[in-house]
């Protein structure tokens, strides 16, 4: 679906794109799913969540107008999330333009809703690997856990297999169906050789790695993105391409609601040995939701 793009000149510099409408893509994961209507209710969301994957696809059209369109190469998008919206419910993504200061090129990204919810925060940037990034700003700052139930048995530090991951054109036929922001790159297989992936794809293709840190079993219960990074290296990360993907738990810790684990996920190009992207994810699992908790 391509969507026409703007953005307005904001006072501070900054500027701010559409006014769009994310569909939960997820609503019919059916029960135990944070995307299911009746799930959601019943832990004190509105409705079923829309996945923060989805919300990144309304800032690159945003972070190419300032950061150049060497973005969609060497781009970082670092975002943590903390007001989640239901299904077409409006949002609109700002992102503040660079000073001639800024010598990496570092700006702040944001999304709020019209009722001036913050539905996510965090930094962009491009060039080399962003490690002062806002998620992982934030991994410097994780209290030690006093009582794991859910992720009693993650470990930080421990790895899982090498396996592979593809994006398909018939996956990315069906985000171009609903997504918020279109770009040429991901119809127009000439700019890079392939269609290159949308923010949401890439997260699908690093993900495979997550089932060997976390075998999943009844007493997970229900869990969502909490903070998600993308950070290309080698990219755009294509369709219809045979990648490598594989992950690292880099922190374990808890909330009065929750229990959390972030990870490190790479996207390897097997013909060349390139890292083409790095992810980091952090899924939170709501205590109220896991039999573990059932005091």
């Amino acid at each position: 679906m391509e969507t026409a793009f703007s953005y307005t000149e904001l006072d501070d510099g900054a500027i701010k794109g559409p006014l769009r409408r994310p569909k939960n893509s997820a609503i019919h994961a059916g029960a135990g799913s944070i995307h299911d209507q009746e799930t959601a209710q019943k832990l004190g969301f509105r409705g079923g969540t829309v996945a923060g994957s989805l919300h990144m696809e309304q800032f690159p059209p945003l972070l190419i107008e300032t950061l150049g369109s060497e973005w969609l190469d060497t781009g970082n998008m670092s975002l943590y999330f903390r007001y989640a919206t239901t299904d077409d419910e409006p949002v609109q993504a700002c992102v503040q333009r660079p000073t001639e200061t800024q010598g990496d090129r570092q700006i702040s990204i944001w999304m709020d809703d019209p009722d001036e919810h913050r539905i996510c925060d965090g930094t962009a940037s491009v060039g080399a690997p962003d490690l002062n990034s806002a998620v992982r700003k934030r991994l410097e700052n994780i209290p030690e856990a006093d009582d794991l139930r859910i992720l009693a048995n993650v470990e930080v530090g421990r790895d899982g297999p090498v396996v592979p991951t593809r994006v398909t054109q018939e996956g990315l036929d069906r985000r171009l169906g609903v997504i918020t922001e279109s770009l040429a790159a991901y119809t127009d297989a000439s700019i890079y050789g392939h269609k290159i992936m949308t923010p949401a794809l890439q997260v699908q293709a690093m993900r495979p790695g997550e089932a060997a840190l976390l075998p999943r079993d009844g007493n997970f219960g229900v869990g969502l993105f909490g903070a998600i990074e993308l950070q290309a290296v080698k990219g755009p990360a294509l369709v219809e391409y045979d990648y490598e993907t594989c992950a690292k738990v880099l922190a374990v810790g808890e909330t009065p609601k929750t229990e959390f684990f972030y990870y490190e996920s790479q996207l390897l190009d097997p013909r060349s040995g390139n890292l083409i992207m790095s992810m980091i994810m952090m899924i939170r699992f709501m205590k109220a939701s896991s039999r573990l908790w059932q005091d």
